[in-house]
Order: structure tokens, then sequence, then C-alpha cells
């Protein structure tokens, strides 16, 4: 083990999970059209085994950030090539990594059409998504952000069904036009920094050291959070998920619910809390920001419960699980943060699991009707008990990875927040109210139709692409120490920044007497 720790501590390790899929991507386009599938599983799946070994050397003692490497790209305009993991993004990689290869797997009968391009546009997807989750460049975060759009609109634009071409402009629209903000808050910020420094600077560490008045935190605050709030998607910013959802093929629903939402969230725990603490914590604005986290939860709820078409039911879980950890971010208080952090992995896995089951359906079927089916689990037992372990996994019960991740958001939103506990606790049974029926109008009611009948199980690789998301879903549930020990320092540092501004944000059961550790970049503090 010290050996790989040693051999896993070098700067490369970073550089290669982002560019490894990038190549990929050109190989597919390079090869047969039948060979584009298998390139892109075996890149998906290298590019997994690659990212592991970081879950065992990650040194969770350490606030600061690791594997870091910073060069000059774009000397002129002070921008950098830096990347590095902390405690905060550490998962949020590892479940991209671990995503994409069941993606891929679980289009492989899907996708007929145009098989290169797809899935070159997955790989290049990946390089996006893993980049905007380890830049330390403002500048560099951006361009990962505006690459990982260009291939998700194609995704859903050529290969979707339904309305794709308006589902895939409706989602470029509402991201785009939030990114726009977004770049001018942090040109706005590099400004800033310009005419107290004397130099340019793009670098995360560097922006950090801003000095910014009140009236410009919020300013610029609010660039970063109309952009992050967009992604998440955080009512009423949450229009354009449904359709897309429903439009996307199966792998971009995985994709999009399992890896895209959490950037909204992690945008804020990166940039939007700690490069405006003052902001961040203005009573008001943490009102606003929890009062629309408690209406995804009660509204997106109430609203799935009457979908007749199942891909749609899951879409609109998504804004209410996202909610939930929209308060316990907000909540300000260790076990929020940490939960909210978890419930983001979590939802990939049992959101992903879900379209991935759905999306099976529907090859069989072509029809995500709700009221088409029926008995299903005397025909497809195997179906029937994947389907009925990840519903109960997305209702949060105790034993699986959604109740770890939503009891924490709870307990730490409760210190802070008693009535917005107290109403999301709600959304606990609202959960039950939409998915526990899904579950049986599909599986139990009667066996009515003929279609129904001659149904196949789930064959070989389908059984191979939902066995890890099983185990996934049990694991976490009954063992998430592992999990939260490594979001752990990076959580108390980052609560300690904002403390500056609101002392009583800082969570009471941090060891007595104990000094917190400091964010990265500040002083004290490691820097890329």
């Amino acid at each position: 083990m010290s050996a790989l720790a040693g051999f896993y501590q070098g700067h490369w390790i970073l550089t290669a999970l982002v560019a490894l899929p990038l190549v990929g991507a050109a190989a597919c386009l390079l090869v047969r059209e039948f060979q584009a599938k298998h390139v892109a599983l075996a890149v998906s799946t290298a590019a997994l085994l690659l990212s592991l070994p970081l879950f065992w050397t990650f040194d969770v003692a350490e606030a600061g950030f690791q594997n870091a490497v910073s060069m000059e790209w774009i000397p002129g305009w002070g921008v950098s090539y830096a990347v590095g993991i902390d405690g905060i993004s550490i998962l949020m990689v590892l479940l991209t990594t671990f995503i994409m290869p069941l993606a891929v797997a679980g289009s492989f009968s899907y996708i007929q059409k145009r098989q290169r391009a797809f899935y070159a546009m997955l790989l290049l997807l990946e390089t996006g998504m893993v980049g905007v989750f380890v830049a330390l460049d403002l500048f560099l975060f951006f361009v990962f952000w505006e690459i990982m759009l260009v291939p998700m609109y194609f995704l859903i634009g050529i290969w979707g069904g339904g309305r794709r071409v308006y589902s895939a402009v409706k989602f470029f629209l509402y991201t785009s036009a939030g990114s726009l903000l977004m770049l001018v808050a942090i040109l706005a910020l590099a400004g800033v920094n310009q005419g107290q420094t004397g130099e340019w600077s793009f670098a995360y560490a560097d922006l950090l050291q801003t000095e910014l008045g009140r009236t410009a935190q919020m300013w610029l605050f609010a660039g970063f959070a109309v952009a992050f709030l967009v992604k998440v998607p955080v009512f009423p910013f949450h229009t354009w998920l449904p359709d897309a959802h429903v439009d996307a093929p199966t792998a971009g629903s995985v994709v999009l619910a399992g890896v895209l939402l959490k950037m909204g969230v992690y945008g804020l725990l990166r940039y939007g809390m700690p490069l405006f603490p003052e902001a961040a914590t203005d009573p008001t604005v943490l009102t606003v920001l929890l009062v629309l986290g408690l209406v995804g939860v009660i509204y997106a709820a109430w609203v799935a419960a009457v979908q007749p078409d199942a891909k749609k039911l899951i879409a609109y879980t998504s804004v209410a699980h996202l909610g939930f950890v929209m308060i316990g971010v907000f909540g300000l208080t260790r076990q929020g943060i940490e939960g909210g952090i978890l419930q983001m992995v979590n939802h990939g896995v049992s959101t992903g699991a879900l379209f991935l089951l759905v999306g099976m359906l529907y090859e069989r079927r072509h029809t995500r009707e709700i009221a088409d089916f029926g008995g299903l689990a005397k025909v497809m037992p195997l179906f029937a008990t994947a389907l009925v372990v990840v519903a109960l996994s997305s209702i949060g019960l105790p034993g699986t990875n959604g109740f770890v991740g939503e009891f924490l958001i709870l307990l730490g939103t409760f210190q802070t927040r008693p009535w917005i506990a107290a109403i999301a606790t709600t959304g606990v049974i609202f959960a039950a109210c939409y998915m526990l029926p899904m579950v049986q109008r599909i599986l139990f009611n009667r066996l009515d139709r003929d279609e129904n009948r001659v149904l196949p199980d789930m064959n070989l690789r389908e059984k191979l692409v939902m066995a890890p998301l099983l185990v996934m879903i049990v694991l976490v549930g009954v063992l998430p120490g592992p999990f939260l020990v490594r979001t752990q320092a990076s959580t108390e540092a980052l609560l300690v920044r904002i403390s500056r501004d609101a002392p009583a944000a800082v969570d009471s059961q941090a060891e007595p007497g104990g000094e917190l550790p400091p964010l990265a970049g500040e002083p004290g503090g490691s820097r890329p």
C-alpha cells in the first residue's frame, strides 16, 4: 500500500484522468462503427481503474489539495493549468469515473446509428466533467464547464427521442445563459485581484486572497450562483431538466442525473462560498437559498407523483433530491455539508440505476408509460428485484445509501434552521408516495397485457451493469464512514473560511480546543 501511495502522490494522475477519455474519443472516431462501443468501454473502464487507488491513497487529515500540479498556460493573461483534489472533489471524480463505463455498457443495444460519434461524445463529456472537478484555475474551470455542454447538447439532439431538438436547445440556452453571467463574474474578480496585486491571475489560490467589499461580494456571488443554481437545478430554474431527461438517450439521462447536476452544488462549495463568504452567509441570501431548496423538495415530489411517464417521474425526483442537498449545504453545519456531498454520490448511483432500468424496459416495449406495464415481477424477477432495491434506496430506506445522506442533511440543518429541517422531513414521506406506486404498478399489478407476458429478464450485460450499482447502494448504506471521513477536513476548512463573517456557521462539533485546518490557498494552507 505504501508503494501504491507513493506512486499515486505524483502530479500525473489527474492529468491522465482528464486526457485519457479525450484520447479515447479520438480513437472512437478512427475505428470501425461496430468497434466504437468496445473502445469506449475499454477507455472508460481504464479511467475507473486508474482513479480507484485515489480513494485509498487520499490523506484524510489533509484539508488542502492533493495530487496537485500548477504550470503556466497563458502567462500574459495569468492563466495556468492547475489541477488538484480535496475532500470536496475526490468523491465527485470517483463518481464520474464509476458512472461512465456503466453508461457506455448500458448503451450497447440502444444505440444503433452513428455509434462512433455517440461514444466519442460520451468520452469527451467525461473529460469535461473530470476537468470541472479538478480545475484549480477559474479560466481552466470555465473551459471545462463549456466543453461539457457541447457533447451533452449533441447526445440529446441527435440520439434522443421525442422533442429532442427542443430539449437540447433548451438545455443549452439555460446553461449557457448562466455560464455567461459566471464568466462576467470571473473576469470582474480577476480584475479586482489585478488591481490589488498588479498582476493578472485566475488561480484559485490567488483569488481567495482578493479583498472584496460587501456589495462587490453580493454581485459577484450572484453571478456565480445563477450559473450553479441553473445546473443544480433549483426551482424555478428547473424546467429544462424534465425535458432533457425524457428526450435524452439512456446514457445521456444516466450521466446527466449521475454527474452533471452535481456540478452546480460543487461550484457553490468550491467557488461561491469560499470566494464570497460574506455574501454566502448573508441571512437573506441563506434564507432565499434554503427556501428554494425546500420548495424544490416539496414541489418536485408532488409533480412526480402524477407523472404517467416513468422517466419523467424519475427526472422530477432529481429536483427533489438536489433540493435536499441544497438544504444541507446552506444549513452551514459540518453534518449538513458532509451529508450533502455524500447525498450527491448517492443520488448519482440510485437515480442513474433507475434510468438504466427504465431504459431496459424501453428497449423491450418501446414505451415508458407506467400504465402500459403490470405484473412484471412474474416474468422478470431479476429486474423486479433490482427495481425494488433501487426504489427503496431512492426514498431513503435505512440500510441503503439514500438514508445516510438524508439523515445527515436533516440532522445538520436542524441545528441552525429547525423549521426548514422539519418541513423538509415531509419530503421523505412524499418520496414514498411517488416511488412506491410506480413500483407497484409496473411490477405487481395484474399481468393483463400479452406484450408483457413474453418480456425477457435481464441478460448478462444488463446484470453486469446493475451489479456495481446495487453493491454501492448497500455498501454506502451499511458502511458510510470511509466516504464521510474523506470529506471531513475540507468541510471543516470551508466552515472556518466562511465563519469569519458568520461565526455561528462553524459546527459546534469541532474538537474542543483544536484548530480547524485552513482552506487550501490561504495562509497556512497548502497551495497547488
